[in-house]
């Protein structure tokens, strides 16, 4: 079975986070709601649960991630550095491809775990950047794999409700525009949202 590269989209949002500032953790994001700090707490959570995704173990205590910039710990920017470096390693494996996995407490095939675990990185890297003024190379491979991902999601049918709605409602976008603006749409993300 064919691997999806993780490499530059976890090292590009790895850089993200490394290089960013405290007082930058009150601002907001394209995603309503948080603040760039309560997405890096969601970061923590939904990198560490991918990564055992990867491995096929069930994260503890359910494994939902959380957005509340309160609980991050000391030495957060370490932890979430770590686990794209996790997932990377994880990813690269065909075996975490092959069978069911969990992404928190959904059961699902590998398959599909390794494109949302890829997504989440992907748009939550460009959420971040957006939402503190840094440019965004997304890597292209990487993107049209998610772009694929997002526009034919269907959750699955023993889903939670709350688990269902991986994605607000599409902001439309034009048909020729890049192709990271046609995923940030097909995710329910306005591709101009400015701080």
């Amino acid at each position: 079975m064919d691997t999806y590269d993780f490499g530059p989209s976890c090292r590009l949002v790895a850089d993200l986070l490394r290089d960013l500032p405290d007082d930058r953790l009150a601002d907001p994001t394209p995603c309503e709601g948080l603040t760039v700090g309560d997405l890096c707490h969601h970061l923590v959570g939904l990198t560490l649960a991918f990564s055992m995704a990867a491995r096929k173990e069930k994260p503890p205590g359910g494994g939902q991630p959380t957005s509340d910039a309160a609980q991050l710990e000391a030495g957060w920017r370490d932890q979430v550095v770590a686990q794209l470096d996790d997932m990377v390693i994880g990813w690269a494996e065909p075996a975490a491809y092959e069978g069911m996995t969990y992404a928190g407490p959904i059961e699902l095939p590998g398959f599909v775990a390794a494109q949302v675990a890829l997504n989440e990185v992907v748009v939550h890297g460009w959420d971040v950047a957006a939402a503190t003024g840094r440019p965004y190379d997304a890597d292209p491979a990487a993107v049209a794999v998610c772009l694929e991902f997002a526009t034919s999601f269907e959750a699955p049918d023993d889903a939670p409700d709350d688990d269902a709605k991986l994605f607000d409602p599409p902001v439309p976008v034009p048909d020729d525009a890049p192709v990271l603006h046609r995923l940030l749409g097909a995710t329910g993300r306005d591709p101009g949202w400015t701080r």
